[in-house]
């Protein structure tokens, strides 16, 4: 018996009992921690790879960018495959394959390993997220879906900032004399426990598209299309963007508009067509487009400059954003109780405007404290920026999927976490050229100067979003009414 044939004979889904529903959600909020950490706990330990497996700059690189790329490359299609092959065996598959490439990068010889193994995570990663959304929004009974979405915005801004500061601590306690390695190998406790409880309470049935199929070459064109934007985009900035950069990324607009027109003419588009017949979908990715290319842009530099300009440890650094994530957290309660459902766009309007404020306060306290910047000076201002993301978080998962319904939830969740990916990787791209090219020599003024320089954009395309919300509906809308 084929798939589609066992798929079309499951019955109709029904919400889980909401014990079992509960439950479901902690395996998918296990995935989405490990996943959306790996993507920046590298970052800080790029100098001890570097020296530990005696690689060059390039492959350091390499290492801490494979996951991205390989993360990015594969979120739409699983989305679409989950209809396929089902979204338990998938996500069950994804964890699988996640935990033994976290467990195969903590045991790397050498660079070259390191790198394949981390683009297998990127891979595992991509299968698995996608399908943990929908299976979600499958278990919980309508009534109880908005709590249930509530942590999966928030977690992906506040892994960004968790990341570094787990990735500092476990740098300087050096467990058991391994440097670097247990920040891939703390995963491996963690998925073995989400398997197992997986296993025994994830719905056989997800909400799949019984009468789905792959478009091939969709598939193929979104791939290469996706492939060529993300390996410029990665690459660009270090190597002083050659000429191949940007013949990339113009190849890559034109193969877009080729998976456009396919999509069109296809009788099983790779993205399922009535998501873009919903206004919070649309303007809503919009909105995490500039949210994201500028928080992931403030991310880097706020490292790049405590690290490299001003010489402090990855422990220190990693301190000094605790009020960030404080804020976030603080903020992320405060919108998942209240604020998102009672102001719809105007709780984004707030955050958004809150974060310019407190990116501004940051550019001051740069500008005026110098050299002299301590953790306590910079915690009023990360304090806030934080607090303003964290309005954010909540009421933007709401308007992109809170009205999906399952045949599209999965689709959904897959473009969503990609133009997260892709839009963070522009941000870093063109503010990280902005920030080199403003520090020059290398001095601790360059290095500040640059920082306020950056701070200053990001504050302006938080301006340009904010100005966004506007197309958003009022209120995000449910799905079954």
């Amino acid at each position: 018996m084929s798939i589609n044939q066992r798929t079309s004979e499951a019955p109709p889904t029904a919400p889980s009992p909401l014990r079992t529903a509960w439950l479901v959600l902690v395996v998918v909020v296990l995935a989405d921690v490990m996943d959306l950490i790996d993507s920046s706990v590298a970052n800080l330990a790029g100098p001890a790879i570097r020296a530990d497996l005696g690689a060059g700059q390039a492959a350091v690189q390499w290492v801490l960018s494979a996951y991205t790329a390989a993360f990015a490359l594969g979120l739409v299609t699983s989305g679409r495959l989950g209809d396929l092959l089902g979204r338990r065996r998938l996500f069950l598959l994804g964890m699988t394959g996640f935990t033994l490439a976290s467990l195969a990068c903590g045991l790397a010889p050498d660079a070259v390993f390191l790198i394949v193994a981390r683009t297998l995570q990127g891979l595992f990663g991509s299968v698995m997220i996608p399908q943990g959304l929908a299976l979600v929004k499958v278990v919980f009974p309508p009534k109880h879906l908005r709590r249930a979405l509530a942590p999966v915005g928030p977690l992906m801004g506040l892994t960004m900032v968790g990341g570094p500061i787990l990735a500092g601590w476990l740098l300087h306690l050096n467990l058991f004399g391994g440097q670097w390695r247990p920040i891939f190998l703390i995963n491996v406790p963690f998925g073995v426990a989400a398997l197992l409880l997986g296993h025994r309470v994830l719905p056989h049935h997800g909400g799949e598209d019984r009468t789905a199929r792959l478009d091939l070459t969709g598939v193929g064109l979104l791939t290469a299309a996706s492939a060529l934007l993300i390996v410029p985009l990665i690459q660009g900035r270090d190597l002083g963007w050659p000429v191949w950069t940007y013949v990339m990324l113009a190849g890559s607009v034109v193969l877009l508009a080729l998976f456009v027109v396919s999509q069109r003419r296809s009788d099983h588009p790779v993205i399922t067509p009535s998501l873009f017949r919903k206004r919070g979908f649309v303007a809503g990715l919009a909105v995490v487009a500039g949210f994201y290319a500028s928080l992931s842009a403030f991310v880097l530099v706020v490292n790049l400059l405590l690290q490299q300009g001003l010489g402090w440890t990855p422990l220190r650094t990693g301190l000094t954003l605790i009020p960030w994530a404080l804020g976030t957290a603080v903020a992320v309660l405060l919108a998942g109780a209240v604020l998102a459902e009672k102001l719809g766009r105007a709780s984004l309007r707030l955050g958004l405007s809150i974060a310019v404020v407190g990116l501004l306060a940051l550019w001051w306290s740069v500008a005026h404290r110098g050299a002299d910047l301590t953790v306590w000076t910079l915690a009023p201002a990360l304090l806030v920026t934080g607090f303003g993301s964290g309005l954010v978080f909540v009421p933007l998962v709401d308007f992109i999927i809170g009205d999906a319904t399952p045949e599209e939830v999965g689709t959904g969740a897959g473009l969503l976490n990609a133009v997260q990916q892709f839009a963070g990787a522009i941000g870093v791209a063109a503010l990280g050229t902005v920030f080199f090219a403003r520090v020059g020599s290398g001095s601790v003024s360059s290095y500040l100067a640059a920082a306020e320089l950056v701070f200053g954009i990001a504050a302006a395309l938080n301006v340009v979003t904010l100005l966004l919300v506007g197309l958003l509906p009022r209120h995000a809308q449910r799905a079954h009414g």
